[in-house]
């Protein structure tokens, strides 16, 4: 790979720099990693791509509440057998 050393300024809009932030962030790379990438055709991220992305994104986030939620109900149950335990005694 060939270094990058070399600088191209732009001017753009408050908009068009947010929408470019906000693709950006939509695909984990930097601003100019994203200019880059669609303007080399070869390496543009097809729109499944990108859905199928966020799905792995969304459902990494839904994995981690399941399992808060199901160490929640282990732990009110271990309690709960704990309390019936001492009712019984």
């Amino acid at each position: 790979m060939t270094a990058k050393t070399e600088r191209v300024t732009i001017l753009t809009t408050p908009d068009f720099k947010s929408y470019l932030v906000e693709q950006a962030k939509k695909l984990e790379v930097s601003v100019s990693e994203l200019i880059r990438l669609r303007c080399n055709d070869d390496s543009v991220p097809s729109n499944d791509e990108a859905l199928l992305k966020e799905l792995v994104i969304q459902s990494k986030q839904a994995i981690v509440k399941a399992n808060s939620s199901l160490d929640k109900g282990l732990n009110d149950m271990s309690e709960t057998l704990t309390y019936l335990k001492k009712q019984r005694a």
